[in-house]
């Protein structure tokens, strides 16, 4: 049986899990006062995801950067893919907030956009 002690993440109150694995792979999750934590709690123990933030350089603009996040959470596994692909991607002014700047990074199905509205 595997076991972890982490900090559900998902809202203010941080609540204190207890997420255990047993041999035929079910999950169970303790200590989350709302569903949401047993949701996180199952998820991190199965298959870690996060929201990356991060910048890309803007076109023809030596030095200057646009903020960017992806549209929602890639596999943990992938970050570094994520990240090798995010220094080939340049933007192109005017960048509004939500402009999509990469689709589909790394293969994971998920889009990268902006975080900052630039060069409106």
């Amino acid at each position: 049986m595997e076991k972890r002690e982490m900090i559900c993440i998902n809202c203010p109150l941080g609540c204190m899990l207890s997420v255990s694995r047993d041999e035929a792979g079910e999950v169970t999750v303790s200590g989350n006062t709302c569903p949401r934590g047993a949701e996180y709690g199952r998820t991190e123990m199965t298959a870690p995801k996060r929201v990356l933030t991060s910048t890309v350089r803007i076109q023809g603009e030596k030095g200057r950067v646009v903020p960017v996040k992806t549209a929602s959470p890639v596999p943990k596994e992938k970050i570094g893919d994520c990240m090798d692909a995010l220094k080939e991607v340049e933007a192109k002014l005017p960048v509004q907030i939500g402009d999509v700047v990469l689709e589909n990074v790394a293969g994971t199905g998920v889009a990268v956009v902006a975080t900052k509205g630039m060069g409106l």
